[in-house]
């Protein structure tokens, strides 16, 4: 019999609520999971390592893009599998796999979809589904976080992104495997494990979460006319094709700066570096995904 755990972000509500996830947990026949609420996305470690030592097969994780990555942290390694309840802004992950925000589909997906092993990206000592980054997107990031995220929601981003247009750049040295790739200004070093990062937007085309590889991408802009120039490729799903973007792919990147720049992980501010290493661990976390005869929506599981 399937063991069952929930790690609940307490603060988190769509489609219902926690007691809808309950409800339909029970009319899948999971009456007693293994069942945890937290009041931050930082308390989620802990009780996902109680989860696996206690057997949980699956886990499904409510809550937006922190607690999930602080999940897949968790959990990389191991055999137990991660089931998503999107309840975030976000929700980069959901999005990228195909998970809906909808508590009925979310749990047919993690009780009865298809189980993928996927990579994580590991950022210095800590593990990432979506993205890191350092510079212009962890600045966004923090300026969106707390009040003003929960009362806008994704217009946040945009506000909090047009106070970071005028950062100045910062010098970067990059190796890629080894061996020197970049060396120059940057005002943002972002990578990703899957395409769609910021708002749905596909920044990285050939991005694949299976594939072994990292995709790093440099900007160098300087100000707002630069950046409105690379944003605009970018909505367009052609950002590699700026002058002021350069991108290849990885196994492990690893960063000098000349001084210290903030950073984030899939979507969570972290504290400054002036250094960092970012590597693949292949096939780290196992995923539950709808299965490809539900069609998008998953209407069609048993």
């Amino acid at each position: 019999m399937t063991k069952v755990a929930v790690i609940a972000h307490a603060g988190k509500s769509f489609d219902g609520g926690l007691p809808e996830l309950r409800r339909e947990l029970e009319r899948q026949g999971v009456g007693d999971p293994l069942w945890i609420e937290i009041p931050k996305s930082r308390f989620a470690p802990k009780q996902v390592k109680r989860a696996l030592d206690e057997g949980a097969d699956v886990l499904f994780a409510w809550g937006g893009d922190g607690t999930v990555q602080r999940c897949v942290d968790a959990m990389a390694g191991s055999d137990t599998a991660l089931a998503i309840v999107p309840a975030g802004t976000s929700n980069l992950l959901a999005t990228n796999l195909g998970v809906p925000q909808d508590v009925k589909q979310a749990v047919l997906i993690g009780l009865h979809g298809e189980r993928r092993k996927l990579d994580v990206g590991r950022f210095d000592d800590e593990r990432f589904a979506v993205m890191a980054g350092a510079g212009f997107d962890a600045s966004m990031i923090q300026q969106a976080n707390g009040a003003l995220k929960d009362r806008l929601g994704r217009v946040a981003y945009v506000w909090a992104g047009s106070k970071s247009l005028r950062a100045k750049p910062f010098k970067a040295k990059i190796e890629v495997d080894g061996v020197r790739w970049y060396s120059g200004s940057a005002s943002c070093i972002l990578v990703g494990n899957v395409g769609r990062l910021f708002g749905g937007v596909e920044v990285f085309d050939d991005a694949r979460p299976d594939d072994g590889r990292l995709d790093l991408g440099v900007v160098n802009a300087d100000g707002i006319t630069d950046w409105m120039r690379t944003l605009a490729r970018t909505a367009v799903g052609h950002a590699e094709r700026s002058p002021l973007v350069q991108a290849t792919s990885a196994k492990k990147i690893k960063v000098k700066l000349n001084r210290k720049v903030l950073y984030e992980v899939d979507g969570g501010e972290r504290k400054k570096v002036k250094s960092f290493t970012v590597k693949v661990q292949p096939a780290a976390i196992t995923i539950c995904l709808p299965k490809e005869d539900w069609g998008h929506s998953g209407n069609s599981a048993p």
